[in-house]
């Protein structure tokens, strides 16, 4: 009895072992990858800021664009810090992109018609889903790790979109 004892001890050790290095290894990961689309998002922003630069001014729409960076940059920063994914952030950029394309379309087409409806029927349907999320975060607010913060402490911090 005392050899399927052992076995059983050396199969959890080897199970605790393998959890964790495999925990060490996506920690890892996630820092890596976080890394990447953080500088990704810092040299998009840069080459456009250049070419603007290089233009010699800057329309609605760069600035918009650039907009669309600084929301992707406190994505990830936020991200980073409490391992959540603040979906509302994902809707500020939708709705900040809609309203570059809203505002090409009016810049070439200069009548209504309508695209315009939709697109700005499109804007109408994100405002309200962060308004839902918002609403739902306040009133159900989730149960977070002490490490981690809720949705609260996001909508605590200043917004940028």
């Amino acid at each position: 009895m005392t050899s399927l004892h052992q076995i059983r001890k050396s199969d959890q050790r080897l199970h605790d072992i393998a959890d964790a290095v495999g925990g060490v290894l996506v920690h890892a990961f996630h820092f890596l990858a976080l890394f990447v689309i953080g500088a990704t998002t810092v040299w998009s922003a840069v080459f456009a800021f250049r070419a603007m630069v290089a233009q010699g001014g800057a329309t609605i729409e760069d600035i918009l664009l650039l907009f669309i960076y600084l929301e992707l940059g406190a994505m990830v920063g936020i991200y980073f810090r409490t391992n959540h994914m603040p979906v509302r952030f994902l809707i500020y950029i939708a709705i900040t992109a809609l309203t570059r394309l809203l505002i090409s379309h009016a810049s070439v087409e200069h009548k209504a018609d309508l695209a315009i409806l939709i697109i700005a029927g499109g804007i109408l349907v994100l405002a309200l889903a962060v308004l839902v999320l918002r609403f739902a975060s306040s009133r159900f607010p989730s149960v977070a790790a002490p490490r981690e913060r809720t949705d609260r402490a996001v909508d605590q911090a200043p917004e940028t979109g």
